[in-house]
């Protein structure tokens, strides 16, 4: 019977049974082979025969060891790489899953947006196309109010119809009239002029005044020479509109203002702002028109203004003027109040006759009671018999 490789550590010499642990000893020398074996086993260990065939036995099982472990590790690298494998090709499976969904909705949503965008882009343009539509039509309209207004009469009329537009919105028909004769066996006829309270000694209406003109060359002509930038040519073109102003002026003073007719002034209408407020630009020139021609320049707004000013005015006259009615109103209201008091006295003394007499009926009938006193009182049911019985009897005792 062959021994049995040992279990234990090879030194460089010997055998070492001694490193074996006590359950090592019992389990692989003692166990199997007994006492006698293991005393042996422990007495040829110090041969040298044993120790070459325990080493090479050694070295054999080590070298199956590492073969065995060469191939488990081979075998988990075979299969680690195999899992690792799989494990790539489902990402990558859904990674493009994943990447297609979003590709998807991106380009769903990309698609959706850029829609809209056209489309709004579209809308936009066009509005624009039908701004650009518009604004070539307005640009005809202009065109054609300036061909209009390029005409002398053309250009009254479009002075005047603005003219009669702010005072239709401030003042009564009344209180206006359209081409008035101001003066006195003069055919000039002002555009329009307003009636003021109050009479002239003959008994005729105090007039007010107010003509529209509109110098449009002289001040297209400025306008043209601001836009180029010439300041020569713009200072010339001022002063151009300056003198026809002043023309104006002295044309409304001398056909239109007769007082006490009319008033001792007159209202210059520029039916425009921008030609108003460059001849208030020219320095000095609304002071001299006052003073010399007692003409006062007037645009839309400040015209405006000034007919609200009057119209307060006339208002005023007119609560004043109603005044004296109401003291005469309140002075009748007196003396019948007064003839109230009287009678409203004689009320009181009938009422107090009245009272008084009633004061001694009640006494009477307390007296009355005082003396029935003693006297029992019948039941209810039998006082309505009793008196129809009265009553019958004295119808009867009646001639």
């Amino acid at each position: 019977m062959p021994l049995p490789n040992l279990p234990g550590e090879v030194g460089k010499n010997s055998f070492k049974p001694w490193v074996l642990s006590s359950k090592v000893w019992y389990s692989k020398v003692l166990k199997p082979h007994g006492r006698k074996t293991a005393k042996w086993m422990l007495l040829r260990s110090s041969c040298p025969c044993c120790k070459k065939t325990l080493s090479d036995t050694l070295t054999l099982q080590v070298q199956q060891l590492s073969e065995a472990n060469a191939r488990r590790l081979s075998e988990m690298r075979g299969t680690l790489e195999t899992q690792l494998a799989q494990l790539q090709q489902s990402n990558t499976a859904k990674l493009d899953e994943m990447r297609q969904t979003v590709d998807e909705k991106l380009q769903t949503t990309l698609q959706a947006r850029l829609g809209d965008s056209f489309k709004q882009v579209a809308d936009r343009l066009e509005q624009v196309h039908k701004g650009l539509g518009e604004m070539n039509t307005l640009a005809q309209g202009v065109g054609d109010l300036k061909h209009l207004l390029s005409n002398v009469k053309t250009r009254g009329m479009f002075g005047e119809a603005q003219l009669a537009s702010l005072l239709e919105q401030v003042m009564a028909p009344d209180q206006y009239s359209a081409q008035c004769a101001t003066r006195p066996g003069s055919k000039n006829r002002v555009d329009f002029a307003i009636r003021l309270p109050g009479k002239s000694e003959d008994g005729q209406p105090v007039w007010l005044p107010i003509d529209a003109k509109f110098p449009n060359e002289d001040y297209e002509r400025l306008l043209d020479a601001q836009t180029r930038a010439d300041a020569i040519q713009a200072e010339l073109c001022s002063k151009a509109l300056e003198t026809r102003v002043r023309l104006e002026a002295k044309s409304i003073t001398e056909k239109y203002i007769e007082p006490p007719f009319t008033t001792d002034f007159a209202i210059l209408f520029l039916p425009t702002e921008g030609l108003y407020a460059e001849v208030l630009r020219r320095p000095g020139l609304i002071e001299s028109l006052q003073r010399d021609y007692r003409v006062t320049l007037a645009g839309p707004t400040t015209l405006m203004a000034m007919l609200n000013s009057l119209q307060m005015g006339f208002r005023t006259l007119a609560l004043e003027k109603r005044s004296s009615e109401v003291w005469q109103v309140l002075g009748a209201v007196k003396t019948e109040f007064g003839k109230f008091g009287d009678v409203l006295a004689k009320v009181k003394e009938q009422t107090q006759t009245v009272l008084n007499t009633l004061d001694k009926a009640q006494t009477r009938s307390n007296v009355m009671h005082r003396a029935l006193r003693q006297v029992e009182a019948m039941p209810e049911g039998e006082v309505p018999s009793l008196l129809s019985q009265a009553a019958e009897e004295s119808d009867g005792d009646a001639p």
